[in-house]
């Protein structure tokens, strides 16, 4: 039998707030749909059928904010935004496709 935990370590905020971003629907497969390159917003709105725009325009914005992924504005006719994964969001994609491993 193992010994018990008299005293548990206390839980980081950045794990909470991490936590409570992951618990979010849409958010893990934001996270793997953008695992594989450079996205537009509508090629996420292929690859993650029955989302809502405002839903995933929400995601992206938040995991922008958490500094999961990168906003890219690229120039062109017409101009457009890009989102990839930034090396934290590479961290944490490898995480969610671990979840995926059998």
């Amino acid at each position: 039998m193992s010994p018990r935990c008299r005293s548990c370590s206390p839980v980081p905020a950045e794990l909470r707030d991490a936590a409570g971003l992951l618990e979010r629907r849409w958010t893990m497969a934001t996270i793997y749909a953008c695992s594989s390159g450079a996205a537009r917003f509508n090629e996420f709105r292929q690859s993650l059928p029955g989302v809502s725009p405002t839903t995933l325009s929400e995601r992206l914005d938040q995991l922008e904010k958490a500094g999961v992924v990168e906003r890219t504005l690229v120039s062109g006719r017409p101009p457009h935004s890009e989102y990839r994964l930034t090396p934290r969001g590479e961290r944490l994609a490898a995480a969610v496709a671990g979840l995926l491993a059998k």
